[in-house]
Order: C-alpha cells, then structure tokens, then sequence
C-alpha cells in the first residue's frame, strides 16, 4: 500500500481522537465516540486494504499472461531455429 494513504489514515485517526479527546463532553460520550471513529477508520483501512489488493490481483495477472506470452513465443523461436540448424 502506498506509504502517503497509509500516512494519511494515520492522520485522519490520530486528529480524530485528539479532536475528540479536546472537546468538552462527558467522558462516556468521549469514549463512544472514541470507539465510533476507531471503527470508521477500521472500515476505511480495510477498504484501502482490499482495493490495493484488488490491483495487485490484477497488476499480476497482466504479468503472468504477458509471461506465458513470451514463453511460448520463446519456444515457438528456439523450435524453429533448431529445425534451421539441422537442415
């Protein structure tokens, strides 16, 4: 995962609970919404997980393929090289 949305998570939760933590309110209403954001955040993680996942997934995909093509093309040549050697 690109370590600028990992930093910026980071941020947005570590500005979150001092913002929280800062404003005048009840400390049981401080710690639901402590909890709150902690799960927001969680939720936001992990659809950063997953997404950065997905490109990967696809990133190695185009890879592989691209691999196979270039096996097979390889073969195909050394095949007919070799064909031209014996004759």
């Amino acid at each position: 995962m690109n370590n600028s949305v990992v930093g910026a998570l980071a941020g947005i939760a570590v500005g979150t609970i001092l913002g929280v933590l800062i404003a005048p309110d009840k400390g049981s209403n401080t710690r639901k919404k402590i909890v709150e954001k902690g799960k927001d955040t969680s939720d936001s993680f992990k659809e950063e997980i997953n997404s950065f996942l997905e490109t990967v997934s696809e990133k190695y995909d185009v890879i592989k393929k691209a691999g196979t093509e270039i096996a097979e093309t390889s073969k195909s040549e050394l095949t007919k090289v070799k064909k031209d050697f014996a004759s």
